[in-house]
């Protein structure tokens, strides 16, 4: 379990280091960016490797809480974690979008339960189509 972890959380951190360089690149490439400012990207990377890499997937396979607090957990860590991503690229983007944040929170909510339906509704068909493969 702590191998597929460490994996996925520098798996993560890769990727996610890879994109905010590409968006810096895209979206400030006539600016100069402070070699401080790397530090935000290592920590962005950082944040989003704890949630996705590690957090989402220990919750989901390996905790044995029920479905309604996997749901709430996930959604509170994601939308916390994602405005703290937001804050340390842009502090005005953050204070643009802040106001906004119970509504995201909620929808947060919304869209973890409809997916975790789907997945579960999916996952349940898979396993039925195999127990029948079984019994042939």
């Amino acid at each position: 379990m702590m191998i597929q972890l460490r994996q996925s959380f520098f798996q993560v951190f890769t990727v996610t280091s890879l994109w905010a360089t590409l968006l810096l690149t895209l979206f400030y490439n006539d600016q100069r960016i402070e070699m401080g400012y790397l530090w935000n990207i290592a920590g962005i990377s950082a944040i989003a490797a704890v949630l996705f890499g590690v957090m989402y997937n220990a919750l989901w396979n390996y905790f044995t809480l029920k479905p309604v607090w996997n749901i709430v957990i996930s959604s509170t860590l994601n939308i916390a974690g994602g405005m703290a991503m937001v804050w340390l690229f842009s502090v005005d983007m953050f204070q643009f979008i802040a106001p906004w944040f119970p509504g995201m929170w909620l929808l947060s909510i919304v869209l973890h339960i409809i997916a975790f339906y789907f997945y579960a509704r999916m996952d349940s068909r898979k396993k039925a189509e195999e127990l029948n493969n079984i019994l042939k």
